[in-house]
């Protein structure tokens, strides 16, 4: 069995033409060429996707990420995706993968060739980076401007802010300035100093006995692995609560994690090169809860 899978999907969507092939999805070899230059997600990144963590054979959070997907679809005016499609494929995808440990399947769903009238859409799976450092030792952050107020959602949904879409050059611009200044990863903060995400994570911090993670209707990503972590931590007793979060109340959290799917949770070490308290214990026992999630 492979260590990384694609497949095709004849018709992502019940709303647009399937595509002139039998199956409604089909494996190919991840190695040939399958998409054409002149589909929109490659010309103008417009579209959409999801990636699933994958551990010992389990998708999860599967149905929170088909949610989000439709979710991001309404965003962009694209035709609805066939959701029981795309679970089928993903669970395929899954099955097909000869990964012990961890790993992950993408799913993609862009506009399609310009002018026409048929979505593209794909699964990619494969087994997962190491990210034993990042989960152990913690990330650096800096704190960069998003550019946007945090009431960007409300008063200006035409900027997709809180779609997963293909644009993803400023998320990559961002981790590259990242780099020029010796951190590891970034924590997006609002023109009006609100604490947002990172590029492709959740922000999520401890005081006392509680967890709390960035109010909702920010822009910002309704997080699958947020959403989990609070799930564990309220099986342990602890509180937990979104809120307005400035850069002051992070610097001063008990601990904080930048939480996400493939990476899990990883510890924030420092912000802006100041020393952010890392508790090990507790990001271990959350990582092992995660890992083991079955849905």
């Amino acid at each position: 069995m492979p260590d990384h899978v694609l497949a095709i999907v004849a018709r992502p969507s019940l709303e647009a033409p399937a595509a002139p092939d039998a199956s409604d999805w089909r494996f190919v070899d991840p190695a040939s060429p399958q998409l054409t230059a002149l589909d929109l997600g490659a010309t103008r990144g417009d579209g959409i996707f999801e990636t699933l963590s994958v551990n010992h054979g389990r998708a999860q959070a599967l149905d929170h990420h088909l949610r989000r997907f439709a979710r991001s679809a309404a965003m962009l005016d694209l035709p609805a995706p066939d959701l029981a499609t795309w679970r089928a494929v993903i669970l395929a995808a899954v099955a097909e993968l000869d990964v012990p440990g961890e790993a992950f399947v993408k799913i993609v769903m862009t506009r399609g060739i310009e002018y026409g009238d048929r979505p593209t859409g794909w699964a990619y799976g494969s087994v997962s980076p190491d990210f034993t450092r990042e989960r152990s030792d913690g990330v650096s952050v800096v704190l960069l401007d998003r550019g946007y107020r945090h009431d960007v959602e409300r008063t200006s949904p035409w900027l997709l802010a809180g779609a997963k879409t293909l644009s993803y050059a400023v998320n990559r611009a961002v981790a590259r300035e990242a780099a020029r200044r010796g951190a590891d990863d970034v924590v997006f903060v609002s023109s009006d100093g609100i604490v947002l995400e990172g590029p492709t994570s959740t922000v999520v911090y401890r005081r006392g006995d509680g967890l709390f993670s960035p109010g909702t209707g920010l822009g910002i990503l309704d997080g699958t692995t947020q959403a989990n972590v609070f799930r564990w931590a309220e099986g342990l007793g602890m509180s937990t609560a979104f809120e307005l979060t400035t850069p002051d109340i992070l610097r001063s959290a008990d601990a904080a994690w930048l939480v996400s799917s493939v990476r899990l949770a990883a510890p924030v070490r420092a912000i802006d090169g100041v020393p952010l308290p890392v508790d090990r214990e507790f990001t271990d026992t959350m990582n092992g809860w995660l890992a083991a999630l079955d849905n």
